[in-house]
């Protein structure tokens, strides 16, 4: 009780005007309070709510900024406006009804060509990325009324301090400093912001719409060659931007590779620039050796790299050459090793299932979706979940187009080739047969004794045995026995 009278003691001071020093002070306490839900019944009211909107400078449309000196009394507004919305179910409502989210715009564009106003834009971000992200009234005010995704697209550019050469191509300077740690977090909160914003984002549906979203993700290959102030940094910074290249329309993602110059870069392929795609590559191997949380931190850029994958063919040839190079050793299982292709043969059988069908997924594109070429770096062992699920245990390739070029198998694998085991996927040494020393009577037993053993496990549903249809996929064994058997004719003489 005496911690609300505290609260509503400092907004009637801030109410009234006080010296900037005053103001900061009581900012400071108010925003520690207001960590605790407890105490936000007073603040969470219209004119309270209005008091730090205008301590914000979030009140006027069109003053511009004041002094230098008023700036820590606007980031403090913000901040105590992040707790509040964060932790207040009530203020998301009002911030609604107070259209917080079009003077936050209004704010980020005052701060474009002024000075010292990076912490003013990283907690104006950040309150747009609460904003979108607990309330979907907000979230489609911003996509729709406000283009917000012109507005904050506008803003992750200013943080990074974008030089164009061409219409989506940012200038690379290999010798550039990393970002600041505010220019850093500030691009951080776009992406974040702009991630919700443009949610729900897979068709195209205007011309203007295309320019937008390859626009955006040219940005966004920026954001892939620059770094941040630490290793941890530009961790979060990419992860972020991978995030929002997800929710780009696939057929925009062309920006992400261009025709490269004969100095600027050493990964070329068929004379397209593939810095950024190398990055990707990179992040997701980063991302396997972790060894955790797959399912939030693994699982984006993995389907990312999929899509890009399955529509850009030169994206495809270019990261199947990095991933699944031609085959020469073949004397240890796929899923032994250290390079990327055995770490992903290993999450093919991982425990969460959408990890290990993404995996799949991945390897079976860049095999242009064919069987025996998936088959030949995984083995069947570790392909059969794809396989089952898609229907394809019997062979084939999926249902997407591909192009013809055929690859081509070394002669190391051409001469193993034969001695291959294809459940394992590598050549084993030659083990002895058990049966070898048997009697026929101990043969004729075990085998009677495995026979009962299924027995007893499928009359007690352990296990319910199946079978392959001939358009390969899977049934309860009697129904597939009986598509193969062979129709008898109905009268028959006897030998």
């Amino acid at each position: 009780m005496a911690i609300m009278k505290l609260c509503e003691g400092i907004l009637n001071i801030l109410e009234n005007d006080t010296k900037t020093s005053c103001q900061i002070a009581c900012l400071e306490a108010l925003r520690i309070l207001s960590r605790d839900k407890k105490v936000l019944v007073p603040v969470t009211t219209k004119s309270n709510m209005k008091i730090l909107l205008k301590l914000a400078k979030l009140d006027a449309t069109e003053d511009p900024l004041e002094e230098v000196s008023e700036y820590p009394v606007i980031v403090e507004a913000l901040k105590c406006l992040c707790n509040i919305v964060f932790n207040s179910a009530v203020a998301q409502k009002l911030s609604l009804e107070l259209n917080l989210a079009a003077k936050l715009c209004n704010l980020l564009k005052k701060c474009k060509d002024q000075k010292f106003v990076d912490d003013i834009k990283c907690f104006d971000l950040r309150l747009l990325f609460l904003l979108s992200l607990l309330h979907t009234d907000i979230r489609s005010q911003l996509r729709h009324e406000l283009q917000g995704a012109q507005v904050l697209t506008q803003a992750l550019e200013n943080s990074l301090n974008i030089i164009w050469t061409d219409e989506y191509k940012a200038a690379e300077d290999h010798d550039r400093s990393p970002l600041s740690l505010q220019e850093t977090d500030c691009a951080i909160e776009a992406l974040k912001a702009l991630f919700n914003v443009t949610l729900d984002s897979w068709n195209v549906h205007s011309k203007n719409e295309s320019h937008q979203f390859r626009y955006m993700a040219a940005i966004l290959r920026h954001c892939l060659l620059i770094m941040g102030p630490t290793e941890d940094k530009t961790e979060e910074l990419h992860s972020n931007a991978v995030n929002l290249l997800s929710n780009v329309p696939v057929s925009c993602l062309d920006v992400l590779i261009s025709p490269s110059s004969e100095e600027e870069t050493n990964l070329k392929y068929n004379g397209m620039n593939m810095d950024a795609i190398q990055v990707l590559l990179d992040f997701m191997e980063k991302r396997i050796d972790k060894g955790t949380s797959y399912r939030e931190s693994l699982t984006p850029v993995l389907s990312l790299l999929t899509e890009c994958c399955r529509v850009h063919r030169n994206i495809r040839k270019f990261l199947k050459a990095q991933v699944l190079p031609p085959l020469r050793d073949v004397t240890n299982r796929p899923e032994v090793g250290t390079t990327v292709r055995n770490k992903l043969v290993r999450l093919m059988t991982h425990v969460d299932l959408g990890v290990k069908q993404l995996a799949a997924e991945f390897l079976f594109v860049l095999c242009k979706e064919r069987v025996d070429s998936l088959l030949k770096y995984t083995g069947y062992g570790n392909a059969a979940g794809l396989l089952a699920a898609r229907g394809l245990l019997a062979g084939g390739r999926g249902d997407h187009w591909y192009s013809d070029d055929e690859d081509t198998d070394t002669e190391e694998y051409k001469s193993a080739k034969p001695n291959i085991n294809l459940i394992t996927g590598h050549v084993e040494e030659p083990m002895p047969n058990p049966m070898d020393e048997m009697t026929e009577e101990q043969k004729e037993y075990e085998a009677m004794k495995l026979v009962n053993m299924l027995d007893k496990l499928s009359r007690d549903e352990f296990i319910k045995p199946m079978g392959v249809r001939p358009d390969g996929s899977m049934a309860p064994l009697a129904e597939t026995v009986s598509q193969y058997q062979i129709n008898e004719p109905e009268s028959s003489e006897s030998d």
